[in-house]
């Protein structure tokens, strides 16, 4: 490693360690202004969507196709450095694309319900799925994440997930965060949920949304991401900035390989 990425992970690491040691009473939870804010930020990100997916010409976000069928991915973040400034919080909104030659859409729509297998296709990111409840094409599910950049978060998350199609080929979901909890001292015996003024707002709201088609001989396979955290404290931007920024585009990037990666099996 050389000395800038050395210098870099320090910063990160020292700006982290500054982050845990604040209050957390300061930013536990978002503020009903920053909730305000991301919900009509949602609404606007699901209106598009739900326009997008009304017929196959505009089925998925205009994106270089060549580029996909040569094996490339495309990542690009739809907010602006390191997030969106809401009241006491940073809204981030990253959409990725992928091609998988030869796969189907119907094997993309059952490898996303089997969500008793995601700790398989998706370790060591996800460690634990479970369906709460199914009805047709809407599920309730719980999930237990690890997050490592620099440090390791690990949260107990519920997510309500719907799915929808066009046609044979095209489809979409939409999965909404109900409920994220840090765990803290996680697979000890000392493991406990931190309760509201104890966690440190690393993650308050995730909402992913698919959109895949098949044609030219495989899949196109689109996921973005809208997600909550609380804000950079004062004066620690030049520590946690790269890190808030990174955590995003890094979990999706690796949801989307992952993903890319069992279809080819």
């Amino acid at each position: 490693m050389n000395e800038r990425k050395q210098n870099g992970c320090g910063s990160w690491a020292a700006g982290l360690l500054l982050l845990l040691a604040a209050p957390p009473w300061v930013a536990s939870q978002p503020t009903p202004a920053a909730t305000s804010a991301f919900n009509s930020y949602v609404a606007r990100v699901e209106s598009r969507l739900n326009t997008q997916h009304l017929s196959a010409g505009s089925f998925l976000a205009p994106v270089d196709f060549a580029r996909l069928r040569r094996g490339e991915l495309i990542i690009g973040q739809l907010t602006s450095g390191a997030g969106t400034e809401m009241p006491g919080a940073l809204l981030h909104d990253w959409r990725g694309t992928a091609f998988v030659a030869g796969g189907k859409a119907a094997d993309f729509e059952r490898l996303m319900k089997n969500f008793n297998a995601y700790p398989n296709v998706y370790t060591p990111q996800i460690v634990t799925a479970h369906i709460l409840e199914h009805d047709g094409d809407h599920f309730q599910t719980t999930m237990r994440v690890r997050q490592k950049h620099v440090l390791t978060v690990v949260m107990d998350t519920t997510y309500d997930v719907t799915f929808g199609r066009l046609d044979a080929q095209r489809g979409s979901s939409a999965s909404r965060s109900t409920q994220i909890t840090e765990i803290d001292a996680p697979g000890t015996a000392r493991e406990r949920a931190l309760g509201p003024g104890e966690e440190h707002g690393f993650l308050w709201r995730m909402n992913t949304y698919w959109s895949y088609e098949e044609r030219d001989g495989g899949l196109y396979i689109q996921i973005e991401s809208v997600t909550l955290s609380r804000s950079i404290p004062t004066g620690l931007g030049w520590a946690i900035g790269p890190f808030i920024e990174s955590v995003p585009r890094d979990s999706l990037e690796f949801t989307l390989r992952a993903t890319s990666n069992a279809l080819r099996r």
